[in-house]
């Protein structure tokens, strides 16, 4: 069994919080994660249940009032549960007594979205994280912040950095033996979510065509969004596009990366990028295999910044630091793939190249964020395909892909 980053945090949440829930997609091990967790005085109840989901659906109120100290799994399939669970605890404030999972999110719903206000502390937990899979406590955002960065001997690199992108972190994915069986696995995952879990929360009008369009969001992961483009590959408005990327970000299938933008500099892109949350799920959508990521870099390139994108979501929910992330990018198409800004406005900028060689130009995104942000630039580097960390000037440096997990 795989230690989790998002372990302590639960805990620390569930020592002085009345409600808490881990929020992620489905099959990232949330399940795994709470029974760990519970004990003998907790209840268990799934909501993929179906005779508990009707009982759950038909008297919200009365399923609540029988359950203290509960694990309640799947709470996007009977949302007005939150309701009864805030009645309860606003009548009962102990600490710790509603642990709760879900595969959507359901705080984005209307009926819901202030009903646990004050009274619950929410969790997101991403399938696993490269750090979670080798065992390690990663220092990565600590060390960038830090400007403390440094080279890692036994960094995977070549074919081996080309392998661990495609798999993704999903656990069942990364059990099978082989590339088409995992493919077989993200295949069949994908189905489910798009018939079962986007019903949950909203009514669908082209259900059949959403195959099709997570299709498109693949051959455009890590770009900048155009959802009337989006729209169009099925034939509905932009309106209806954007909503339905917001669905797909709902059940943690996509995510969208705000742009960073100051008024110091001038035509700043202020459009968001989309990223796929777990690579291996998007090199199965795009049908990309181990030989053909190793024979075309740009295919691999494009894979490999969405795995990191994934990567430094995971060490944030691990983190003490407070962090949002974004994209830079000006009119004279200088970018940074992911920038980071500390609750404090400190600000640590983060490039990914698909290559074992930098050079000076491909520090140009960063050094016009380092110079926008003057003393609250803490530090830049341009993650690459190898074990060397390369200075690069004032705050700036090459840094081997393999230290977001040393």
């Amino acid at each position: 069994m795989y230690e989790r980053l998002a372990e302590r945090r639960v805990g620390e949440a569930l020592a002085d919080t009345p409600v808490v829930l881990i929020v992620g997609p489905r099959r990232a091990g949330k399940t795994t994660l709470v029974r760990k967790m519970g004990d003998s005085s907790r209840t268990y109840v799934t909501l993929d249940d179906h005779t508990v989901l009707e009982a759950a659906q038909a008297d919200p109120t009365g399923f609540i009032r029988g359950l203290d100290r509960a694990i309640i799994d799947e709470i996007q399939r009977a949302p007005d549960l939150l309701l009864a669970i805030k009645k309860s605890v606003d009548e009962d404030y102990r600490p710790g007594r509603f642990l709760l999972t879900g595969s959507a999110n359901v705080l984005t719903l209307p009926r819901v979205s202030d009903s646990l206000a004050g009274r619950m502390e929410t969790i997101r937990m991403l399938p696993l994280a490269r750090a979670e899979i080798e065992g390690k406590s990663p220092s990565f955002l600590d060390r960038l912040f830090g400007g403390n960065l440094q080279g890692d001997r036994g960094a995977i690199v070549g074919d081996d950095l080309v392998r661990i992108a495609l798999l993704g972190g999903f656990p069942e994915a990364i059990s099978r033996a082989s590339g088409r069986r995992r493919q077989d696995w993200a295949h069949s995952y994908l189905t489910s979510v798009l018939t079962r879990d986007l019903r949950d929360i909203a009514d669908i009008e082209k259900l059949t065509d959403l195959p099709k369009f997570v299709r498109l969001l693949a051959e455009h992961s890590g770009q900048l969004v155009n959802y009337s483009q989006f729209g169009a590959a099925i034939d509905v408005s932009h309106k209806t596009g954007q909503r339905y990327v917001g669905l797909l970000e709902q059940v943690f299938l996509v995510s969208t990366l705000q742009p960073w933008f100051t008024n110091t500099i001038k035509r700043i892109a202020k459009t968001p990028k989309m990223h796929f949350l777990d690579s291996g799920l998007l090199a199965a959508v795009r049908g990309l295999s181990f030989d053909r990521a190793k024979a075309d870099r740009a295919l691999f390139g494009s894979l490999l910044e969405s795995f990191v994108f994934s990567e430094v979501l995971k060490l944030m929910i691990a983190s003490d630091q407070r962090l949002t992330p974004y994209h830079f990018r000006d009119q004279q198409m200088r970018e940074v793939d992911i920038v980071l800004e500390r609750d404090d406005g400190i600000i640590a900028g983060i490039e990914i190249k698909a290559s074992a060689t930098v050079r000076s130009n491909d520090f140009g995104g960063l050094r016009t964020l380092a110079e926008a942000c003057g003393d609250r630039f803490a530090y830049g580097v341009v993650l690459y395909d190898s074990g060397e960390i390369v200075p690069f000037g004032d705050r700036l440096a090459a840094v081997p892909l393999s230290s977001l997990w040393g």
